[in-house]
């Protein structure tokens, strides 16, 4: 039997007719009239999934839960395949949150339903699984996308449709994947936001990310002005056009010269110089402003 998910991630035969499909719904039907048979499993034989995408748990959510199946017991078992079948070891598909729950209650079995899966319909069932709860991080729910896209072999809009979301919201998400581990790591402690790291993403140079990273977050900086920032970098100031000389003797243009390399001089001296240059009618003005004090 195909699990639900199969038919939208295409885990069956690729070339199905429509009159296969029927077929397939049908006896998908009759093979589920009978409930799933929940069993009693002892924790120690159960692992967590190791598709889990998600790496950060809430402890204070899951006492929290632990709370509610201590007073109202387990409402909803939680979903486990057999993976050893000498030593009777069972993974996690779905319901990690009520299995460490449950563990921190200390009872020796916990509610559970087996089910045949595959590595691949493990995994997937984990992401969308946790997709739809929206609990993970920015970054766990791009790098949940990403594993999708490898599993299935699907295209950022052939995943967007499967999911219901538009297809600029995948892309957008994966962008992030693209920058510096700092970065995944300011998000993931919430120093910053989305938005901050998507505007971190137009600069090229990593090292640049990193450092106007550490600014964001050392001074405060709001999205409106991380991007005004970044616009700064991004757009170079221009530097004065230098007048042309024409008509004028090659004493003049020497002299110019002269004038010009003696100001960068004193400015490579550490010295912060003024100038101006102007072309008038009948000669050049060169007005320099030396400060007092550094």
């Amino acid at each position: 039997m195909l699990p639900p998910f199969g038919r939208i991630f295409g885990m069956g035969e690729k070339e199905q007719t429509r009159e296969e499909e029927v077929d397939a719904i049908e006896e998908t039907i009759e093979e589920t009239i009978n409930p799933d048979e929940v069993m009693q499993l002892p924790l120690a034989e159960i692992t967590p999934n190791r598709y889990q995408p998600r790496s950060i748990f809430n402890e204070e959510k899951i006492a929290e839960l632990a709370q509610t199946i201590h007073t109202h017991g387990m409402i909803q078992p939680i979903v486990v395949r057999q993976i050893d079948d000498h030593e009777k070891q069972y993974e996690i598909i779905a319901g990690e949150r009520r299995f460490r729950a449950v563990s921190s209650l200390e009872w020796e079995t916990i509610p559970a339903i087996i089910r045949e899966m595959n590595d691949k319909e493990t995994a997937s069932v984990a992401l969308i699984e946790n997709l739809q709860r929206e609990e993970l991080t920015v970054i766990e729910e791009a790098q949940a996308y990403q594993r999708l896209l490898d599993l299935h072999q699907l295209t950022q809009e052939a995943l967007a449709q499967r999911l219901g979301k538009s297809q600029s919201t995948i892309a957008n998400k994966l962008r992030l994947l693209k920058l510096p581990e700092a970065v995944h790591q300011a998000i993931t402690d919430k120093l910053i936001t989305e938005r901050h790291a998507r505007a971190l993403i137009r600069l090229k140079d990593d090292d640049q990310k990193v450092k106007l990273l550490a600014d964001i977050i050392e001074k405060g900086l709001n999205v409106k002005q991380t991007e005004e920032r970044i616009k700064n970098q991004l757009e170079p100031k221009e530097k004065p056009k230098k007048p042309r000389f024409k008509g004028v003797s090659k004493d003049v243009r020497i002299a110019m010269n002269t004038i010009r390399q003696s100001l960068t001089m004193v400015s490579d001296t550490g010295v912060n110089l003024e100038t101006d240059e102007q072309d008038l009618d009948d000669y050049y003005q060169i007005t320099i402003k030396i400060p007092k004090k550094h």
